[in-house]
């Protein structure tokens, strides 16, 4: 019962956002480290009970033949969009103080609709990550003239001083596990090295960094990194890290909402700049928590109906 209840975990998790999984898939994010064989008969088993839902090569716990079609359209898409992608963290990587880029969200997990962003998970130098975000936002507010902001997400950063994430979650675990480094190969093995506690959440995942190049390197790279590698950088950082934190908690305050309804607010702090897991993170996994003890107890009621009957 144990391995079943972790593979209606795992399922029950990505079902949140619709997305059905392949079999490799459903034993790469379970939470146990279970033996295959023992996975095979279990899931083999959850499908014969019509708990679990076997669509061509994608299971679910939805019992939705659409789901099937939506991810093989969102995969297709998501393929051409990391195309751009990996052209847009080239140019990236050649900012101030930026060592390491990925593509997080639903992009580095392979999906991708017609309204997808790209969305970026950039580490900076250590103590440099104000400076560094300030100026890749000042370059963002020009893609904004040409339609292509959208292609520019970059959501959150940290910076080689502290690159432990703090929360500690099934929801963060899956993130740092589908991130997909793209420039800076080392900075990112060091990342992953420091949140090896995403192994207590999934046992059986591995990192992905073989797609990840060197970070590029140019005169202006150069020049302002060395312009600010002092005590005047030092005070730069401070400053930028008050000003944006003082402008993020206005908006909060007012409540102004993003394109996806979410309400803006910004968790900043020396070494981190990233959403608020309050207005997004927090919410998901109590929805997470709640479908996922119905669906626990309805099976075991269900099982135990079955062996009273037997």
């Amino acid at each position: 019962m144990c391995i079943k209840k972790d593979i209606l975990a795992t399922l029950t998790y990505f079902n949140l956002f619709d997305y059905p999984l392949k079999k490799f898939e459903i034993f790469r994010f379970l939470g146990t480290n279970e033996p295959l064989s023992s996975f095979d008969e279990a899931l083999n088993c959850l499908v014969a009970e019509s708990v679990v839902y076997r669509v061509g090569e994608f299971y679910s716990i939805q019992n939705n033949f659409s789901l099937s079609d939506r991810r093989i359209r969102g995969n297709s898409k998501a393929a051409e969009m990391l195309q751009t992608a990996r052209k847009i963290a080239g140019f990236l990587s050649g900012f101030p103080f930026v060592k390491g880029v990925a593509v997080s969200g639903s992009l580095s997990k392979n999906y991708a609709d017609d309204s997808a962003d790209i969305d970026f998970f950039i580490i900076t130098t250590a103590n440099r990550l104000w400076i560094a975000r300030s100026v890749l936002h000042l370059f963002k507010k020009l893609t904004f003239l040409v339609n292509k902001q959208h292609y520019f997400c970059m959501n959150y950063f940290i910076d080689e001083a502290d690159p432990v994430i703090a929360e500690k979650n099934i929801y963060t675990a899956t993130e740092i596990a589908t991130l997909l480094p793209l420039r800076g190969n080392q900075v990112f093995e060091d990342f992953f090295v420091a949140n090896s506690w995403t192994k207590q959440f999934l046992p059986n995942n591995y990192m992905r960094i073989s797609s990840a190049r060197e970070v590029k390197s140019n005169l202006f790279k150069k020049c302002f990194e060395w312009l600010f590698n002092n005590a005047t950088g030092n005070r730069l950082d401070n400053y930028l890290m008050s000003i944006t934190a003082e402008s993020w908690q206005q908006k909060t305050r007012y409540r102004k909402r993003n394109s996806r309804g979410i309400i803006m607010a910004l968790h900043s702090g020396k070494h981190v700049s990233k959403p608020c897991p309050v207005n997004f993170q927090q919410k998901l996994l109590a929805v997470y928590e709640t479908k996922l003890s119905d669906i626990i107890y309805q099976y075991e009621l269900s099982s135990r109906l079955i062996n009273e009957m037997m």
